[in-house]
């Protein structure tokens, strides 16, 4: 049996806390990237998250960690721009991330995937190129079609949850089929005939 450490107002005010930290990540990378001038793409569910409220704020998922993408190229720049909002470059089991502070943990840091390359070998697509993109707020994230392409790419459960979402929305549907390469297609073909899962 799990002990309940906090009841009350104490436990809204963590999941607050909580929910403000990633927020409050996010601002501090998109800000030190934009005035460096270094090209990024906001991934995962801060992404989804930004396109998602533009169409229904109800259907919007917190997320608990922060996903970019970045030319590797960059990267050197990049450690540079971050260094004095805090964040600390860690290679960790072939991952590239920036922990927020001495003591964080991985699942507090800024996970960095690469343009053009693969993120697993038996992925069917690589990470996409980030020379275009969408200006949401003061974050760059990636267009839809590619953010769409690189979750049926990774399809993870929680890649699958986020395209159902969208899906839920109306962001995209059966018109996405015929611009998708045959592995993506099917992805998204399993997940429109069963959209609750």
């Amino acid at each position: 049996m799990v002990e309940v450490k906090y009841a009350g107002n104490a436990l809204w005010e963590r999941i607050e806390r909580a929910v403000e930290k990633v927020k409050d990540r996010l601002r501090r990378v998109t800000r030190a990237l934009n005035a460096a001038q270094i090209p990024y793409a906001v991934i995962g569910g801060n992404a989804v998250q930004h396109w998602v409220a533009q169409v229904d704020e109800s259907v919007v998922r917190n997320t608990r960690d922060v996903d970019i993408i970045l030319n590797e190229p960059d990267l050197s720049r990049a450690i540079l721009a971050l260094e004095p909002e805090g964040f600390i470059f860690r290679r960790a089991s072939g991952i590239a991330m920036f922990m927020d502070g001495p003591d964080a943990k991985a699942r507090d840091a800024v996970h960095v995937v690469f343009a053009g390359k693969k993120v697993r070998e038996d992925y069917p697509e690589t990470v996409p190129a980030i020379d275009e993109f969408e200006l949401i707020e003061e974050a760059r994230t990636l267009p839809l079609e590619r953010l769409v392409e690189m979750k049926l790419t990774f399809f993870r459960d929680k890649d699958r949850v986020h395209l159902r979402d969208m899906i839920a929305v109306g962001l995209i549907g059966e018109k996405w089929l015929p611009q998708l390469s045959p592995p993506l297609r099917s992805r998204l073909e399993e997940l429109l005939n069963d959209p609750d899962g």
